[in-house]
């Protein structure tokens, strides 16, 4: 636009100056003609000037404001998903802090573990497989027991979370020996009294197997376990508590499904065994019904022959008597 001006200025200064000469060349008279008329054409291509400066300044205003539109657009779109991020992270952090509300309270992180605990079970079992919460004949409740032909017989499984001493043991530095010894002793307690409680609880001779599971609902504390405690987990094995976390849990369960899936074979193998063993019934008294059936056609076969025959002789008889003549001696009959 600037370069339009600048040429518009300098037309204006060349068309002065040419005026300017031919006015001095010429007398008045013609001189003012002469003027009048240049004049009426700088007029004339000012205004196509003005209008050709006009155009391109309204087509550069409306693609500026397109080019502004659009950005304006996509900033709010920016805006809104900005929005929307945090909204979600808020979101995100509510849970966060609800999660650390469940753990901290002891009664609530054991429904945590329970609930962990029978999704796991719900996911990989049947319902017939295995049953929640259920009470046994000491009245004692443990939170799964998942019910297996015998041998090995119904494994109680039972949900600990010894998360405090947990805590403990990890927020105590490597340099402070005294403070680490102390809080290895408190984890060690607190997994001894899971250990002993599930022993003692439910592992009932004749109801139950002869083994039960402990589940600890982290695979921190359970790789803590066993990377540092390996005599609690001896203990465990020696009390046949086994220990499993979330994972090992999993393959606990496949294990057991496996073993269902063999039980119902057999089931089933003894049921087609039973159904083989009528159906050779059957066809015994079918083989049975042949023979007899055999032998009545033999019999009937027997007196086809006969009657046949009979009626052979006959037909001959006939024929003899049809062909002696009358008057011939009573020897020419045939005999009978």
């Amino acid at each position: 636009m600037d370069i339009v001006v600048y040429v518009l200025v300098a037309a204006v200064v060349i068309l002065g100056a040419a005026l300017v000469a031919l006015m001095l060349r010429r007398n008045d008279a013609q001189g003012q003609i002469v003027l009048a008329d240049t004049v009426q054409r700088i007029q004339e291509s000012l205004r196509d000037q003005e209008r050709a400066l006009a155009a391109l300044v309204s087509d550069r205003l409306d693609r500026s404001e397109r080019a502004t539109g659009q950005v304006v657009t996509d900033l709010r779109e920016r805006l809104a998903r900005i929005d929307e991020a945090q909204k979600k992270i808020g979101d995100l952090s509510t849970q966060v802090v609800s999660l650390q509300h469940i753990l901290t309270n002891k009664q609530a992180r054991g429904a945590f573990g329970e609930v962990q605990l029978n999704d796991l079970v719900s996911n990989a079992l049947p319902p017939s497989a295995y049953a929640l919460q259920c009470t046994l004949s000491t009245g004692t409740r443990v939170d799964c027991l998942l019910k297996l032909p015998n041998p090995p017989g119904s494994i109680a499984i039972d949900a600990k979370f010894p998360l405090e001493s947990y805590h403990q043991l990890r927020a105590v530095s490597a340099g402070d020996a005294s403070a680490l010894a102390i809080a290895q002793r408190a984890f060690q307690a607190a997994m001894r009294k899971h250990i002993g409680d599930i022993r003692d609880k439910y592992i009932l001779p004749g109801e139950t197997a002869e083994s039960a599971l402990l589940f600890l609902p982290s695979e921190a504390i359970y790789a803590e376990l066993h990377a540092n405690f390996g005599g609690i987990v001896d203990e465990s094995y020696r009390a046949r508590v086994w220990i499993v976390s979330p994972t090992t849990m999993m393959a606990t369960l496949n294990t057991v499904r496996a073993v269902l899936k063999d039980v119902e074979m057999r089931e089933q193998a003894g049921e087609i065994q039973k159904l083989v063993g009528l159906m050779l019934g059957d066809t015994r008294r079918l083989q049975d019904r042949v023979d007899n059936l055999k032998k009545h056609f033999a019999m009937t076969e027997k007196d086809l022959r006969e009657v046949d025959t009979s009626s052979t002789q006959i037909m001959r008889r006939g024929e003899r008597i049809l062909s002696v003549e009358l008057g011939e001696r009573p020897d020419a009959l045939p005999k009978p």
